[in-house]
């Protein structure tokens, strides 16, 4: 494997040399020149329109302004140079540059591959004017100006290269530091839509101005390896109606727990990402893996192991093999297809994972299982996102393996997501999860996107399946953003009013809030959610129609029967960051030393026939545990276009069950890791 991925490596660094071939934009007055002197051509001729035109707010003279501004611009396809960025607090000044740069004329584009393309470039300012002056003999013995082309201020690239993805149907990757960024923007829009995860990059793009976001945080150089390294993807190819890009993903980490335990993670990946005309675009990943986490994940993983001899799933990942003598070896691939035929419908096929719900938790379906087979479709059209899920899942348990074949089983899902107004969300979920029962395989009566999947359940034999509801609340303020979910799997109307603890009464509640921007700090974020999930909530007396997946939940990484408070804060400057949670929780599970072997409901793969009472029940019931966790992480962005981070952590986890639980025994452990890794998915480890 390692040799295949170093031959890997060989050829795309050959493909990313290869695509550099590029001619810069040709002012009139540098027609004549070679095309070694086109740069020197094109800078000097910017750099003399500017220094002629440009005056000086009134403003920044009385400040005694003195600094040097960048400027970020692009002469676009056609040859016109646009304005799209500039460090600066002053209004009066960015809307001077915007206007110099309109007088400039239209010129000859740049050249990728013999196709006119945009090309980027950053432009150092320096006031008082005059710092800008040097004047130096040219080769032809000219006197000029020129704008030397320093390692640490100049890039200039095609846009193309840089973040091509920008523009197409691939999802941006979720992970929930990111996406509480996007949401800043998103939630102060008319009519967007955030609940159904991830996102894709040309949904969000109409609110949010995603170059303008990742081009404030370029850090300039004229190298290739310090473009590749800091900047841009590895390799990047573009034809006529097409391109795609290949980058090598790592997820390097080193670490030691409480229990003297040497922690490591050694991820090495390959991302390929393309687009095939305006309406196709694809993605694929495959994940060599190898590692040992702190005791208390080592343990659960070890709880899941799946039938027939492996000793682990990784959580959110999935089947480890063993590695070493107490490792894991584990291997993941996950690819899509994304097609979007008009401005109202977008198509996926793929192996991923998905989620809904605008909360660090999801009451409905979240991504705290391994990956698995879907097909998407995506509706928007007025004030409405409408999104179907099919969904294949598999039960991993002995109990239901058959020759080594793991049982199979299906889900269906929709999610109808309205903006009421301008404010107000409402949101309406429904799923289903049957299997192959009288060899009934992948009902035809599901594949329908508009029916009630209730109704059909019960035409089809009640027992035949298992229905859930949901209903998602959210309100929007200018820099708060109130959320909520509620589930019902089962319920009573007489048993519910009697408040008398009936076992069917199956619910949960997730109540949140949003702070971004929080006291008015840039690029401050808080968050507050509180989640509660009834004993048997999920859990399902027939053995596959439970809602989980790899012997994972599907839902809240929890299960059943627990509550549970969640604060965040998140804050970001330049390409620096912290990202800190805490979590407070009660949950019940069943006990694990023999003495009583009664489901109290927080196992959602558990028998929920095998229940001590009908009445009586309520939350933290059985082996009832108090959870503290506390995490922060600090780091630095290296390259905003594959968000590959360098960070450092701790995590202390407080756990105490009255007796021991399957997989969680009692510890206070403190685990530190460090590490480099391209953050493209969300690691849950707060269990």
């Amino acid at each position: 494997m390692n040799k295949l991925f170093l031959s890997f490596l060989a050829i795309l660094f050959s493909i990313s040399a290869f695509s550099q071939i590029e001619k810069y934009p040709v002012f009139k007055d540098c027609d004549s020149v070679g095309i070694s002197e086109l740069a020197a051509c094109f800078r000097n001729q910017v750099k003399s329109a500017l220094l002629a035109e440009f005056k000086i707010p009134e403003n920044l003279k009385k400040d005694y302004f003195k600094a040097t501004v960048n400027i970020i611009f692009l002469v676009d396809a056609s040859g016109n140079f646009k304005v799209i960025y500039v460090n600066s607090p002053y209004i009066e000044l960015k809307e001077e540059i915007e206007r110099v740069f309109a007088t400039l004329p239209t010129i000859t584009p740049a050249k990728y591959n013999n196709h006119a393309i945009e090309m980027q470039f950053v432009f150092p300012l320096k006031i008082p004017l005059e710092d800008n002056a040097e004047e130096v003999i040219t080769e032809k013995g000219v006197l000029a100006e020129v704008l030397k082309p320093k390692e640490d201020v100049i890039v200039d690239k095609p846009k193309t290269t840089l973040f091509p993805e920008h523009k197409s149907e691939l999802n941006i990757p979720f992970t929930h530091p990111m996406y509480n960024a996007y949401d800043a923007y998103l939630n102060n829009a008319e009519n967007s839509h955030t609940a159904v995860k991830p996102y894709l990059y040309n949904e969000v793009s109409e609110y949010v101005d995603l170059d303008a976001l990742k081009n404030k945080l370029i850090t300039p150089k004229s190298t290739w390896f310090g473009r590749k390294l800091l900047n841009e993807h590895m390799a990047y190819v573009q034809g006529k109606d097409f391109w795609f890009t290949i980058n090598p993903m790592v997820d390097l980490q080193l670490g030691k727990d409480s229990e003297g335990v040497k922690t490591y993670n050694n991820t090495r990946a390959i991302q390929v990402n393309g687009s095939i005309g305006k309406t196709l675009s694809f993605s694929t990943s495959f994940y060599e893996s190898q590692g040992r986490f702190a005791t208390y994940v080592n343990d659960y993983a070890e709880s899941i192991k799946p039938s027939g001899g492996n000793p682990a799933i990784i959580p959110g990942r999935g089947i480890a093999k063993p590695f070493q003598e107490d490792a894991y070896d584990y291997p993941v691939a996950e690819a899509y297809i994304s097609y979007t035929p008009s401005n109202h419908f977008n198509f996926q096929f793929g192996r991923g994972k998905n989620f809904i719900g605008d909360g660090y938790r999801s009451l409905f379906l979240s991504d705290v299982a391994s990956p698995y087979p879907y097909f998407k479709i995506s509706t928007n059209f007025w004030k409405i996102k409408y999104t179907n899920f099919f969904m294949w899942m598999q039960d991993v348990r002995p109990e239901l393996t058959v020759d080594g074949a793991y049982k199979q089983k299906y889900m269906a899902m929709h999610y109808l997501d309205w903006n009421v107004t301008k404010k107000f969300n409402l949101g309406l979920f429904e799923t289903v999860i049957w299997d192959d029962a009288n060899n009934r395989g992948f009902d035809i009566n599901y594949v329908n996107p508009l029916i009630f999947y209730s109704a059909v359940e019960f035409a089809t034999g009640s027992r035949a399946g298992n229905t859930t509801l949901g209903l998602s609340l959210k309100y929007k303020m200018k820099a708060i953003t109130l959320y909520s979910q509620f589930l019902l799997d089962d319920f009573r109307v007489g048993e519910m009013t009697k408040s008398n603890g009936w076992w069917g009464n199956k619910f949960g509640v997730q109540l949140g809030a949003k702070y971004y921007n929080a006291f008015h700090v840039e690029n401050l974020f808080l968050q507050a959610e509180f989640n509660a999930v009834r004993p048997y909530t999920f859990s399902h007396d027939e053995l596959n129609l439970n809602f989980g997946h790899n012997n994972q939940p599907l839902a809240h990484l929890w299960g059943a029967n627990f509550r549970e408070a969640v604060g965040i804060l998140n804050y970001t400057k330049n390409r620096w960051f912290v990202n800190t949670k805490i979590v407070i929780g009660k949950k019940g599970f069943d006990f694990a030393d023999g003495t009583d072997t009664f489901s109290y409901g927080g196992d959602v793969f558990a028998d929920n026939d095998n229940r001590g009472s009908d009445y009586g029940n309520k939350i933290g019931q059985g082996n009832t545990a108090n959870v503290f966790i506390g995490d922060m992480q600090l780091g630095y962005l290296v390259n905003p276009a594959t968000n590959l981070k360098l960070f450092g952590g701790v995590t202390y986890r407080k756990f105490d069950p009255i007796a021991p639980a399957k997989g969680f025994l009692a510890s206070n452990s403190t685990w530190i890791s460090f590490g480099l890794k391209t953050d493209v998915f969300n690691w849950y480890f707060d269990f």
